[in-house]
């Protein structure tokens, strides 16, 4: 089965399934076993623009890139939003990473980067069967985002499938990899 993904400025990528029940597999691991992938990274600053346009931009707080597997529902969203919310990576006043993003009312940036669940552990090229399908990463993306906003403030948002330049300034750097 071929799946892909088509950006805003034309660009397609392909990929094949490669397991017989459907669910793509990574290295010979079944993508199911694989949960929702955020790259969170402590910003002082942060921006995104499609088209030369700005669509989000934030102060102090955090910058995730959010990729979804095909085994991701509404429930390993949720997870990784509490995660997001309540993970310990601000200064305190002994300069500990103690604070949580709610704790300093920072700002929240999530924008969805399907690249983060390809497989690059062989050859020169990712694959990107590991990526769920468009209709579900965009779902489930849009969803995470709603939760965010109905959970905390201030939360803005990239344009899923959109060609995005994302820029930032991390402070530290700080950047963790989690996953729900």
């Amino acid at each position: 089965m071929e799946n892909s993904w088509s950006l805003y400025d034309g660009t397609t990528i392909k990929w094949d399934y490669d397991a017989p029940d459907g669910v793509p597999l990574a290295g010979g691991v079944a993508a199911r076993e694989q949960p929702l992938i955020a790259l969170l990274q402590r910003v002082s600053e942060a921006r995104v623009e499609v088209a030369g346009q700005l669509t989000a931009c934030i102060g102090r707080g955090l910058l995730v890139l959010v990729a979804v597997r095909p085994a991701d529902d509404e429930a390993s969203a949720l997870r990784l939003l509490d995660r997001l919310l309540k993970y310990r990576i601000f200064a305190d006043e002994g300069g500990k990473m103690n604070l949580n993003l709610q704790q300093i009312a920072g700002d929240l940036l999530l924008v969805p980067q399907f690249t983060l669940a390809a497989d690059t552990r062989h050859g020169l090229r990712p694959g990107f069967s590991t990526a769920a399908p468009p209709e579900q990463g965009k779902r489930l993306f849009e969803s995470l985002v709603s939760a965010a906003k109905s959970r905390y403030t201030p939360v803005s948002s990239g344009i899923f499938g959109a060609h995005m330049q994302v820029s930032l300034t991390n402070d530290g750097p700080v950047t963790f990899w989690l996953e729900s």
